[in-house]
């Protein structure tokens, strides 16, 4: 496996028949019926899982998925490779994946880098035969623990100018005309946390002959020093619920930015508690 856990079509392939994998299918139900990659598994909660960040939601949230990436046969000696449709339309559901397999500590994670889009366009075998994973038991850890951030912890970093709070959400929801992709009035409030920065997610995308991809290095970073973030800056990302946070945070990850965390209740949780102070209106 190579050095980054954003790998191509031949070298899951190649994964595939070298060491034992299990090829997590993070699409909805109906797509990855009409046709996935041979072997995958699907795990649609994974996108769709609304997380909170109190003692009671991520025992619930540990819980859930601990058991749901255990029943699909992950026990540590496998690689999880997870893919969605295509990096840029399923709002970052293959990172999500990611992201929450290193909260749980999962030792060995690759993800698909195109999606099912660069798997197809490689011609690549698909096929619409379900499959009946082995379960195992999911190994336990504390490792990742220190990824996610909460209420409290965002709160801490809306109190420090050294941590830039980079809120990645399309621009209806930036400029607080829509509270969520769900729909403009899904939350009951619309904003942005006070003193946010903003990169909208898609500009970590560029188009490629086999659909967008993760931007290099350098390209990722110019992004990033337009609102101030070095490789050392200090980064608390959020979006709606985590997934194009999560996105975000492999692009950020795989250029160099060192300190990088997630508030993974990000705004479905932050708008829905009128104590939390959110800035309304057009950012200026």
């Amino acid at each position: 496996m190579t050095d980054t856990p954003l790998i191509s079509p031949a070298e899951v392939a190649q994964l595939m028949e070298t060491a034992p994998c299990v090829v997590i299918d993070t699409r909805d139900p109906d797509s990855y019926a009409a046709g996935h990659i041979p072997g995958a598994v699907n795990v649609h909660d994974i996108f769709t899982y609304l997380a909170t960040s109190s003692p009671e939601g991520i025992a619930e949230l540990k819980g859930k998925f601990e058991d749901a990436f255990g029943a699909v046969g992950l026990s540590g000696e496998e690689t999880a490779i997870i893919y969605e449709q295509s990096m840029n339309s399923g709002f970052g559901q293959s990172c999500r994946g990611y992201f929450l397999l290193q909260y749980l500590g999962y030792p060995k994670i690759a993800v698909l880098h195109g999606g099912f889009e660069a798997w197809t366009a490689a011609e690549m075998p698909v096929s619409s035969d379900p499959v009946s994973p082995e379960p195992k038991t999911f190994p336990s850890s504390e490792t990742g623990m220190g990824l996610m951030m909460g209420v409290e912890d965002m709160l801490a970093a809306v109190k420090d100018e050294s941590v830039v709070k980079l809120d990645v959400r399309d621009i209806d929801e930036w400029i607080a005309e829509s509270s969520s992709p769900y729909g403009k009035d899904f939350c009951p409030r619309k904003g942005r946390i006070p003193g946010a920065k903003w990169i909208e997610w898609y500009r970590m995308m560029k188009p490629t002959p086999s659909g967008p991809m993760i931007k290099s290095k350098e390209e990722v970073l110019a992004e990033c020093a337009t609102v101030g973030i070095m490789p050392d800056t200090p980064v608390a990302l959020y979006c709606f619920k985590g997934a194009r946070a999560s996105n975000t945070y492999l692009a950020l990850k795989e250029a160099g930015v060192k300190d990088v965390k997630i508030y993974f209740g990000s705004w479905n949780e932050w708008s829905r508690d009128p104590a939390l102070p959110i800035e309304e209106g057009l950012p200026y």
